[in-house]
């Protein structure tokens, strides 16, 4: 397969044609539990979306980072605090509580070079800001977003269009 020029565009339409949940009707229910699970209010809304939209980043999808920033911007999130979740380990805005999970993400993404991916010192960490139902919770916050990066990866939905239509 021969690499695209850095310069060339990329198209604007999905690489597949046809909406996952008319192939798999099944998706609906999945990701219908998923979002249930996830919005359980043990861990606040913007914490799971900080999550899956460095999720995006570090798979390189487009459309997760667009619609996870999307999110954040309407719940109010500051352009600062948005932006700096790429480099979240330097930026003074974010809580404890949004560093653990960040980390969280971050090593269950990212291949570790020093054995295991969620060290128990990191767990730790974790547990000093969510109790077991919140750790559970970002668990399948993470498990969601992965859920549905092969999806945003080979199927190329349309980034920037919305959570229910990016097939058109």
């Amino acid at each position: 397969m021969e690499a695209r020029s850095i310069t060339a565009q990329v198209p604007m339409g999905p690489r597949l044609l046809q909406d996952p949940q008319e192939l798999v009707p099944e998706l609906a229910e999945v990701s219908a539990a998923l979002f249930k699970a996830t919005g359980n209010r043990s861990v606040p809304r913007t914490t799971v979306s900080l999550v899956q939209l460095r999720a995006g980043q570090i798979v390189g999808s487009t459309y997760l980072t667009v619609l996870h920033t999307g999110f954040l911007r309407k719940a109010g999130e500051s352009e600062e605090r948005i932006t700096a979740v790429a480099s979240w380990q330097d930026a003074p805005y974010f809580t404890g509580a949004e560093r653990a999970a960040l980390a969280l993400v971050e090593a269950v993404l990212r291949p570790s070079a020093h054995g295991e991916r969620v060290s128990d010192e990191l767990y730790a960490q974790a547990a000093e800001h969510y109790d077991d139902r919140a750790l559970m919770t970002l668990t399948i916050a993470i498990g969601q977003v992965s859920f549905f990066i092969p999806i945003a990866l080979i199927a190329k939905p349309v980034p920037g269009r919305s959570f229910t239509d990016p097939w058109v």
